[in-house]
């Protein structure tokens, strides 16, 4: 179950508002994991790509808010890298 019930688009919704004013955007596959892309909006760079985001885990308005946190972590840090980053979160 998604955090109270949330729809996949609302739950997109909180996820990509909590980047502004990069451009993130989240897709959700079918088997319920998330893709997530942050990338700077002037230059169209992607500073992260994250795949393989289970649903499952987000139960909680806490669940959602720890995932935003560890995403803002691993875009703080793929700043020392070139190009995109490519991470596993699970």
């Amino acid at each position: 179950m998604i955090a109270y019930r949330l729809s996949t688009l609302e739950l997109r919704g909180i996820i990509e508002r909590a980047f502004l004013p990069l451009r993130c955007t989240c897709c959700v596959a079918p088997d319920y994991s998330m893709t997530v892309q942050i990338s700077d909006p002037h230059s169209d760079r992607v500073d992260l790509l994250v795949t393989g985001i289970s649903l499952e885990r987000l139960n909680t308005s806490r669940d959602i808010s720890e995932l935003v946190a560890e995403l803002r972590y691993d875009l703080t840090h793929s700043g020392q890298l070139q190009g995109p980053v490519h991470a596993k979160a699970g």
